[in-house]
């Protein structure tokens, strides 16, 4: 009998508190790694303070305009980390239904093979992959193309002495829309200054988008790849096939409206091997 006045007297407080719990689970998640992480930190941080401070001294003027200005962090939060919450919606919307795996398959196969030809001799190479996220919101430059997605048109596009070998090129499905875009270039001051513009552009469209795009160095021949803001150097070939499979094919397909609340794996871009 206890035990059902016990349940039903505190189930309320307890479901309240589990709900308070996936919410700050859920949003250490989604800010880590961002980078209006260490903006929001620091300012909650000193907000904590100040609460702390009013409260014990008994300061009721700043206590009450504290509590005011608690409204307006929701709003601030919103403005901060508007790139990371479109990306998040465009992952959550992007079901199950709408994906082709067969033709990603394709797709991934054109890029693995452009990139492995490219690498060898140091052809660089900036070539985003759209998702959810229709690229033309965050790319309004660029030369439209719109044609078939091979390794040879990618080849022409991105020869030395072409006209619209510079810039990056956005694929949809396994058309090529646009080549010669200009990509926003990441704001990160915690980037190795040896990084080029190239991999800037990649982290800066991978931050406001849920993009992936794929590198080739022209300095080095190195491929790297860059997913939600990070950067990954210095792949292989097999490894950059691996990780298209788990992004474009198989976690469409098992994702679920929770996928997003898991941690994903960052990879620090100032490693070495530039």
């Amino acid at each position: 009998m206890n035990i059902v006045l016990f349940f039903l007297h505190w189930w309320r407080p307890a479901l309240e508190i589990a709900i308070l719990a996936v919410g700050i689970y859920s949003a250490f998640i989604f800010l880590r790694g961002t980078r209006g992480a260490p903006i929001v930190t620091g300012f909650l941080a000193l907000l904590l303070a100040l609460t702390l401070t009013t409260r014990l001294l008994d300061l009721q003027v700043l206590n009450a305009l504290l509590n005011q200005f608690f409204a307006f962090l929701a709003v601030g939060v919103v403005v901060i980390f508007q790139p990371e919450i479109r990306r998040m919606l465009a992952e959550v919307g992007n079901l199950p239904l709408s994906n082709n795996a067969r033709e990603q398959r394709e797709k991934i196969e054109v890029v693995c093979e452009t990139v492995d030809r490219f690498s060898p001799v140091r052809i660089g190479a900036l070539i985003a992959l759209e998702q959810g996220i229709q690229l033309a919101d965050a790319v309004e430059s660029g030369v439209v193309v719109d044609c078939e997605a091979t390794p040879e048109m990618l080849e022409t596009i991105f020869f030395p002495n072409n006209a619209i070998h510079d810039g990056g090129v956005i694929i949809k499905g396994d058309r090529i829309l646009k080549a010669a875009c200009i990509f926003p270039l990441t704001q990160r001051q915690d980037l190795h200054k040896s990084l080029g513009t190239r991999h800037r552009a990649a982290i800066g469209l991978t931050e406001e988008t849920d993009a992936v795009v794929v590198v080739v160095s022209e300095e080095t021949g190195q491929i790297s790849y860059a997913h939600r803001g990070q950067l990954v150097r210095n792949v292989t070939v097999q490894e950059l096939r691996a990780f298209l499979t788990e992004v474009l094919v198989r976690r469409p397909v098992t994702r679920n409206w929770l996928s997003w609340l898991r941690p994903s794996n960052r990879v620090n871009p100032n490693q070495s091997g530039a």
